[in-house]
């Protein structure tokens, strides 16, 4: 039975929405062409690694998979938005290397799988060099919406269209969806995937993020189960 959109719990306190409205011609692949694949064997399985072209931003992202993925229901999927600081240098600030790594474990011990990285999402999709100024406010006292908001960005500023139509040009008929963010699974819903089930992918927090996980869960609704409220300090403050 497909997730209806009701059993998403949505804190009332959530007020902003990423620009993530389906076009008219979602379900045609208008924003992604495929191009060339290669075997891609890492310390957690081997994978396929195939890259699309965005043509509405000139991006490539890229799907990571395995197993047999036409017509294939109830599919393991992590839509993963790219963070140069958590992913390759395992930054303590966000939770984003971290959760990379178990999707990875997790469909690689499923035996069939996609993650989906979506590249030119850095911040949220600020870029690095904004990022790095929103760090600086961070350590000044905001929180990471704060910090957007006063660089004069929106607080999440991504669009998931690419992610559904690569996951549409997989074959992938059904999805259960790792992540804690209702706003990945809403947008999958609107480009016509169905999202049989959200997978909860918590990582436990650390000093460096905790605050950062606490305003992710108060002001943008992620489906956290923080167990207390993280001391606020410039260092436990940091957010991506």
């Amino acid at each position: 039975m497909p997730l209806q959109t009701d059993d998403v719990a949505m804190k009332p306190e959530t007020t902003f929405r990423p620009a993530n409205e389906p076009a008219a011609d979602a379900h045609a692949h208008a924003h992604v062409r495929r191009g060339p694949s290669a075997r891609l064997p890492t310390e957690h399985g081997d994978f396929t690694i195939s890259s699309y072209f965005d043509r509405s931003t000139g991006i490539e992202h890229m799907a990571i998979h395995c197993g047999e993925l036409v017509g294939a229901r109830e599919v393991l999927v992590r839509v993963h938005s790219e963070c140069l600081t958590g992913d390759i240098f395992g930054s303590l600030r966000c939770d984003c290397g971290p959760q990379l790594r178990l999707a990875l474990q997790r469909i690689s011990a499923a035996g069939r799988g996609v993650v989906i990285y979506m590249r030119g999402h850095e911040g949220r999709g600020i870029g690095i060099d904004e990022k790095l100024r929103a760090y600086t406010l961070q350590d000044q006292g905001l929180d990471t919406v704060e910090a957007n908001l006063a660089l004069g960005h929106a607080p999440d500023s991504r669009r998931f269209e690419a992610a559904a139509e690569i996951l549409q040009d997989l074959g992938v008929a059904s999805v259960s969806l790792m992540s804690n963010n209702p706003i990945k699974l809403l947008a999958l819903q609107q480009q016509g995937l169905e999202v049989v089930q959200r997978e909860p992918h918590e990582i436990d927090a650390n000093p460096e993020n905790a605050a950062y996980l606490a305003t992710k869960r108060e002001k943008m609704g992620h489906l956290l189960a923080l167990s207390s409220s993280p001391a606020s300090s410039p260092a436990s403050r940091s957010r991506r």
